[in-house]
């Protein structure tokens, strides 16, 4: 697979979850993004909620998971790399698709009142998300200063601090009026991140031992 492929596979993977949290929020009555979370918009009784995960979410989630399995074979061979972006691969994307199939309940059940398998299970996937993709971020990040990928090892870094301090504020701060948009920010700067991959990838060949 050559890396422009690669590099459409990554904008398409992210440009299916943009649109898919956008359209989501314009079809609930009523819906609030600065206060309200992404997964509302698809939770188990919406109207369209079946339909944004099986053709907005689930195939987001597969495509960057693709990405990033497929992504690790263009930068400088190194194990702190080859975790990162399979990493990110397993915790963003396959735990996107994960979500896709066990949606939360109603309102997304914040406080937890009896709550379904498919909400336990939404939400651990979710703290593991967003526990360890600004890791991994990070580790990619560190794993590039042994290379020339300075700008992207450096950009790597920032977004992986700049998630960890919104996931704090998001955890911390779980009644707040402001829920919605601090995970979209999260969200936002894991899209970036992507994109500024996507973008690299596009310019490279595969290098050293990851070519098979």
């Amino acid at each position: 697979m050559n890396n422009k492929l690669t590099f459409l596979i990554g904008i398409l993977g992210v440009s299916l979850f943009v649109i898919s949290s956008i359209v989501g929020g314009l079809l609930v009555e009523n819906y609030n993004i600065l206060s309200q979370y992404i997964s509302e918009t698809y939770a188990i009784d919406t109207k369209y909620g079946i339909i944004l995960r099986t053709f907005g979410y689930i195939p987001s989630g597969l495509l960057i998971t693709l990405f990033c399995f497929l992504g690790v074979r263009y930068f400088h061979p190194s194990k702190l790399i080859q975790i990162g972006f399979y990493g990110i691969g397993i915790f963003y994307g396959l735990a996107t698709v994960t979500v896709g199939i066990f949606p939360c309940d109603s309102g997304c059940n914040k406080e937890l009142i009896d709550p379904s398998s498919s909400q336990l299970i939404h939400n651990f996937v979710g703290l593991l998300t967003y526990l360890f993709v600004p890791v991994f971020m990070i580790l990619i990040g560190l794993g590039l200063k042994k290379s020339h990928n300075n700008t992207f090892s450096l950009q790597s870094i920032v977004c992986g601090v700049i998630s960890i301090l919104f996931v704090f504020i998001l955890v911390s701060n779980s009644n707040s009026e402001y829920i919605g948009l601090y995970q979209r920010i999260i969200e936002s700067v894991f899209v970036i991140w992507i994109i500024f991959c996507a973008i690299l990838i596009k310019n490279k060949k595969p290098v050293g031992n990851w070519v098979a």
